[in-house]
């Protein structure tokens, strides 16, 4: 009887281990990470193809750009085109599991994102030196910013953070929350779905039907990397107040994929005081959506004038 318990309890065991959530950890370092032609190559060997926006003279400032949840650099096509002619050079790579990286579709740790993030953003501050280098990060790249930034990062003048993923902590619904555990240990392979995956993004309706029809944008979402994106605004939730560099951050009151308030209530509870723009006919996609120009205007001013003042601002654009 005792034989037959063991071999149940053994079962269950193996049976839930094959149902854990999949993550993409770091392998052992290979060597030091640099920035190659087109990609960077992260300290275990990881290849993460960037794109480069470069002025046509000595850049002034600049910035590296963390694309949002299923994106990748592409996303940053249109904005980087505009600070070029500001005199800003603009690095976007494919984070971890996005895009042209590893393993697409597959999350990787929230600890790797981050220290992908600080890896490049002393690769290129080492590469202009003489240039205040700004770390910009979209919806989930904001919460990977905010990750790097709270864990290092003093290569960065600032943190510029578009509608970031800090929906996190008692923010979250509870229902919401263990329900997405429950799949990604039962059915981790699973694809999510539902009204949290189906709300209008943006205004963008072209944009948006461009991003359908792009192949290297994720269009189906297992349920372990929502887990897994839940773990990083819970980890991005937690110290956002706590990141001691200047921060822009830019909310859209029409945002229906994360409610603004939600966004910005850990800076609220920690009373740090950030410079905020908030955008009444903004959505979720800031940097796409049809009053984008006015969001590419505001990033420039402030990573050119902004961070070295000490006004701190909550204004409607």
């Amino acid at each position: 009887m005792r034989r037959r318990i063991g071999s149940i309890v053994l079962g269950l065991g193996l049976a839930l281990a094959a149902c854990a959530p999949r993550v993409q950890l770091a392998g052992p370092p290979l060597g030091p990470p640099r920035l190659e032609a087109e990609v960077f190559v992260a300290a275990d060997g990881a290849r993460l193809p960037f794109t480069v926006w470069q002025p046509s003279g000595p850049p002034i400032a600049a910035i590296v750009a963390l694309h949002g949840f299923n994106d990748y650099r592409r996303a940053f096509e249109a904005p980087a085109a505009w600070w070029r002619r500001q005199g800003v050079v603009t690095y976007a790579y494919d984070q971890r599991g996005f895009g042209a990286a590893p393993e697409p579709g597959i999350w990787a740790a929230h600890e790797v994102l981050a220290a992908d993030a600080r890896a490049v953003l002393r690769a290129v501050k080492a590469r202009h030196p003489d240039v205040p280098v700004f770390l910009l990060g979209e919806s989930m790249g904001g919460a990977v910013a905010v990750l790097a930034l709270s864990q290092g990062g003093d290569e960065a003048a600032g943190g510029i953070l578009v509608a970031p993923a800090l929906w996190g902590g008692p923010e979250l619904n509870g229902l919401f929350r263990a329900a997405v555990w429950v799949g990604a240990h039962v059915m981790p392979w699973n694809h999510a779905g539902g009204a949290e995956l189906r709300r209008r993004p943006s205004d963008n309706v072209p944009m948006l039907r461009a991003l359908a029809n792009d192949p290297l944008v994720l269009k189906q979402t297992r349920l372990d990397a929502v887990h897994g994106l839940v773990r990083l605004m819970d980890a991005a939730h937690a110290v956002a107040g706590r990141v001691g560099r200047p921060l822009l951050v830019l909310v859209g009151e029409r945002d229906e994929v994360l409610p603004p308030d939600s966004i910005l209530r850990p800076f609220a509870d920690s009373g740090m005081k950030p410079t905020l723009r908030r955008y009444p006919s903004g959505w979720h996609m800031l940097l796409r959506d049809l009053q984008a120009e006015q969001v590419w205007a505001d990033v420039a001013a402030w990573a050119l004038n902004g961070p070295l003042g000490t006004a701190v601002g909550d204004s409607q654009r």
